[in-house]
């Protein structure tokens, strides 16, 4: 089944005529081909694919399912959207809000000829929180390269080397992998400055005694792969040992617990009962994992305020920390999938403590 049928499917239940798609990650995720342009317009009865000349070669070629139509400077793309509302009688339109823009929206109130504009972004979070095989081997093999990059950045770290030399050296493993971007910028925090879960990079020398905490990942097909290791260079201290297993200890507590059916704050209050238990409440301050696919962010998680029932298919990560202002901070990070009975972690990379000697 076509994606672009299975959200026609959705459209009663969202009591709309059909549904407007301009933004590039639903766009990515409906037509399954990557543009910078272009609007996709799902009806009852038909789907439409609407992109310039600068793609139309390539998405005849690779969108099925859809009717794919080239705009022109002389006849716009919203204009082509509008000519296909009046032709199938569309009264309720669906957009996306959560990317919409103020502009966007008045633009469209004023140029389409629909009744009604229906915020209805949660049909296709819905949709996207349940990932197909296919799109969790994109996060595999997305997965993958970041894992090699990984075994390859720690020949590299060393006392003297800077956070941002750490990061450019990630990014650069990744690219030369296979990635097609990163994920997000690379979090690469040593030392003190790795009680900052989302510190910057900095020019900060990595010091003999040292945590350096790596939060990085990259794009594969389109999805995203996320990870964090922490690990230790020269030594590592008692307290540090003790953190840092305290914290694989939580992470592998939260993993225990998620399956499908499981209400996301459930997970995050399994992990952090750990580390509170420890002693350590006061230094874990985010939620246990957030949902990601096209975006590194999106849909469903594992915090304090996830109140939903996690379905099959979703993909969370699974990222509890401890971060001590003014010491050092540690963070572990897979990604998991729900299944009925459990969950699959799609990391292969260790996480037991490494000390780099």
């Amino acid at each position: 089944m076509s994606r672009f049928h299975k959200i026609a499917e959705k459209l009663d239940a969202y009591g709309l005529d059909a549904m407007l798609i301009t933004s590039q990650p639903n766009r990515l995720y409906a037509t399954q081909f990557h543009s910078t342009a272009g609007i996709a317009l799902i009806t009852k009865e038909k789907s439409y694919f609407f992109t310039d000349s600068r793609y139309i070669e390539a998405a005849r070629k690779r969108v099925s399912g859809a009717e794919i139509r080239q705009n022109t400077t002389q006849v716009s793309a919203l204009e082509l959207t509008n000519e296909t509302i009046k032709s199938h009688g569309i009264k309720k339109l669906g957009f996306e809000e959560q990317y919409a823009t103020v502009a966007e929206y008045n633009r469209w109130k004023e140029k389409l000829s629909c009744e009604e504009l229906v915020p209805a972004a949660e049909l296709l979070m819905e949709l996207r929180g349940i990932k197909e095989p296919e799109e969790i081997a994109c996060m595999v093999a997305a997965q993958r390269i970041a894992e090699k990059a990984l075994t390859e950045v720690l020949s590299f770290i060393k006392p003297g080397v800077t956070e941002k030399e750490i990061s450019a050296y990630l990014q650069y493993r990744m690219l030369s992998g296979g990635a097609e971007k990163m994920s997000f910028e690379p979090i690469v925090v040593s030392g003190v400055n790795s009680s900052m879960p989302h510190g910057v990079p900095s020019d900060k020398k990595v010091e003999e005694g040292d945590f350096v905490t790596m939060d990085f990942g990259c794009v594969y097909g389109g999805y995203c792969s996320d990870m964090t290791r922490t690990v230790a260079v020269g030594y590592a201290t008692e307290e540090m040992e003790k953190v840092y297993y305290t914290v694989l200890a939580a992470q592998k507590a939260g993993i225990a617990a998620a399956k499908a059916g499981v209400i996301g704050k459930t997970i995050h209050e399994t992990a952090a009962k750990v580390i509170a238990d420890a002693g350590y409440g006061d230094y874990f301050g985010h939620g246990f994992g957030h949902g990601l696919g096209v975006e590194i962010h999106e849909g469903a998680g594992a915090a304090p305020t996830s109140d939903k029932a996690l379905p099959a298919g979703a993909v969370i990560s699974a990222e509890p920390g401890i971060y001590i202002p003014g010491k050092f901070g540690v963070r572990i990070e897979d990604v998991i999938v729900l299944r009925d009975d459990g969950c699959m972690d799609i990391m292969e990379a260790p996480r037991e403590l490494i000390i780099l000697k």
